[in-house]
């Protein structure tokens, strides 16, 4: 009995002394989680891993020793400045708490311990492997004060981050009538009428898709409800040199060109609902929201079903976010924008200063806007949410003859020469709808001149007597097919004016109609990596496939009116690639793509087809194609 209450007492009194222990060690205080780590993990450089670690510390003093150590091994202070700073630590804790250092503390500290120094950790392995998001160049969510993790910091608190890749490709087409390294619209729209006896089969290595850009973020000094942000980006995909030194290199001596140059005002009325204001050169929010995924770049589907462009800008914007588990968002942007047309004047090497007045000689700004419905229509991880997005747009051109330019039978009825006006008009509505199985994009458009949007075969405006009666004064008819008896240059060379008389003899200048076009593309892409369960942190994680169908077209009732010959009116592509996303840095892709061009020649004239105006392999053809196969890396940084 005695035996078993002393091994009792025993046990009683072990349980205290532990108890005791850890009720001391509960009752010693733990640090505050510091501040500055706090704001360092917001600003992006401490990960929230390592900023738990420093927060884990029992002291204030052991803190600021780890985020010393940790910064030190970022590279982010140097080596004198952590000798510097860890002295410092050292006095501090000195004086605080009456310890006696070394004296060599007080005056420098050494390199952090190998076990102390914090390792560079990588980024963590995702959790799921994203599904495929659609390309989406205008932003819709409002820029976020400190939002940008900057590469470079620039004076008080400005910062820049850099951006860019390098693409490399080999092509091979089986007709490229151009000589360019892109596809264009056959029969002549993008160059020579013909392709040669073969159809002009090419070879190329292109290198001068590569892209550079900054972003920057300045502060709001005045408060925390506005961010200031700008973009800069341009590439090399301009002219080729022309100079003693580089005339006969040429080839590869392309230079540099402006994409993007912008500054962008977001303020935030609240968590819900935001505005901004952009200034500068941006993608216009007529067509370009939807654009089609390819690794040919260079043209992007140009008049083949894919309608964009960039262009100078004032654009302004309202959003609001309705919340929710879908988070329905709206977004209104309607802009000012530099009326361009992209005309073709005699002198293609004076473009810049001839062919684009008839648009700033309308004297008024092009009308776009957007509106946008954005919803999370897959709640899965990693899927981006859909939009739904309608845009549309209108502008004027004039087209201006001078008074030495007038016939002379016109002269007295235009002593001061004469101008003619044309409208321009247009309207998208497309989706883009990603899932955790398949990401679907669609756009379609519908307007009007629409050249200077790489749409409607690139045709532009022509003269229309049709608009109403063109005689002489003795009722014979003057203006037929689109020719009549007089005509001029416009003042910039790019477009020929034509003058007649009207059913009461009158003289008057024909009126200029524009070229109707239609047309859009639908494409469907697989994350076959996801689909097939890969493992996220694996080299199999990168893998997709996608499929894409456009087709762009001009009214051929309007084609036929000025070319009874034949010209082209329609052309379509189909696109397949295999993409394999190696890490963040290299992707790899094979593009292997059909493009066909058809002609309006397709009204019988005396038994036969009047082709005479469409070429192909040196005789009159209705339709050629180009069978395309690209591949190449993409270096992105």
């Amino acid at each position: 009995m005695t035996r078993r209450l002393s091994l009792l007492l025993a046990v009683v009194l072990a349980f205290g002394l532990v108890s005791l222990a850890a009720a001391q060690q509960q009752d010693q205080p733990k640090a505050a989680p510091n501040p500055l780590v706090q704001l360092l993990q917001s600003k992006g450089v401490l990960t929230a891993q390592e900023a738990a670690a420093i927060n884990q510390a029992a002291t204030p003093a052991e803190q600021q020793q780890r985020l010393t150590q940790l910064l030190y091994s970022k590279g982010i202070i140097t080596q004198d400045e952590y000798k510097q700073t860890a002295a410092a630590e050292a006095r501090t804790v000195s004086e605080t708490q009456g310890t006696l250092l070394p004296a060599a503390a007080h005056v420098s500290a050494g390199e952090p311990e190998a076990a102390m120094a914090a390792a560079p950790q990588k980024p963590a392995a995702p959790a799921v492997i994203p599904a495929v998001a659609p390309i989406r160049v205008l932003q819709l969510e409002p820029s976020k004060q400190g939002g940008l993790a900057p590469d470079i910091t620039l004076g008080s608190k400005a910062k820049l981050k850099l951006y860019g890749f390098f693409k490399s490709t080999a092509v091979y087409d089986t007709s490229l009538a151009t000589g360019a390294d892109f596809p264009l619209p056959g029969f002549g729209r993008g160059g020579f009428a013909d392709t040669g006896p073969d159809g002009s089969p090419e070879f190329h290595l292109k290198a001068r898709a590569a892209r550079f850009g900054a972003m920057y973020e300045w502060p709001d000094l005045a408060g925390s409800n506005n961010t200031l942000t700008g973009r800069l980006e341009f590439d090399w995909e301009g002219n080729f040199s022309r100079a003693l030194n580089r005339n006969i290199s040429s080839i590869r001596s392309n230079m540099p060109s402006l994409r993007l140059a912008y500054m962008r005002i977001d303020h935030k009325f609240s968590d819900e609902t935001s505005a901004f204001a952009l200034f500068g050169q941006d993608w216009v929010p007529f067509g370009s929201s939807i654009l089609p995924a390819m690794l040919e770049t260079t043209g992007n589907g140009i008049s083949f079903g894919s309608i964009y462009t960039r262009d100078p800008q004032f654009r302004f914007g309202l959003y609001h976010n309705f919340g929710g588990p879908r988070k329905f968002t709206i977004g209104i942007e309607p802009a000012i924008v530099l009326p361009a047309f992209g005309n073709q004047p005699s002198d293609v090497g004076v473009q810049l200063g001839q062919s684009e007045r008839q648009g700033v000689d309308s004297q008024r700004p092009q009308i776009e806007g957007r509106l946008v419905f954005q919803f999370q229509a897959d709640t899965a991880k990693g899927v981006a949410p859909a939009q739904i997005i309608l845009s549309g747009m209108h502008a004027s051109r004039r087209a201006i003859v001078v008074r030495s330019a007038i016939p002379a039978a016109f002269l007295a009825a235009f002593p001061s020469g004469t101008t003619v006006d044309s409208s321009r008009n247009g309207w998208t509505a497309g989706f883009q709808l990603p899932t955790r199985y398949a990401t679907i994009v669609a756009n379609y458009y519908n307007g009007e001149d629409l050249r200077w949007y790489f749409a409607g075969e690139l045709f532009s405006i022509f003269n229309d007597p049709r608009v109403g009666v063109f005689t002489t004064p003795a009722a014979t008819t003057l203006c037929t097919a689109g020719a009549c008896a007089a005509s001029a240059a416009s003042i910039d060379g790019s477009s020929t004016v034509l003058f007649g008389y009207n059913s009461s003899g009158s003289p008057v200048v024909v009126p200029q109609s524009p070229v109707r076009a239609v047309g859009g593309f639908a494409q469907v892409s697989f994350p076959l990596s996801r689909i097939f369960n890969a493992n996220p942190a694996g080299r199999n994680a990168g893998w997709t496939v996608s499929f894409l169908y456009g087709e762009d077209q001009a009214k051929a009732r309007d084609i036929r009116f000025f070319n009874a010959n034949g010209a082209a009116n329609k052309s379509d592509m189909g696109v397949g690639n295999l993409t394999y996303k190696m890490n963040q840095y290299v992707t790899f892709v094979y593009e292997s793509s059909l493009y066909r061009t058809r002609s309006t020649c397709n009204t019988p004239v005396a038994g036969t087809f009047n082709c005479s105006g469409t070429i192909f392999r040196g005789l009159a053809a209705r339709s050629m194609h180009d069978w395309r196969n690209e591949f190449g890396p993409i270096f992105t940084f």
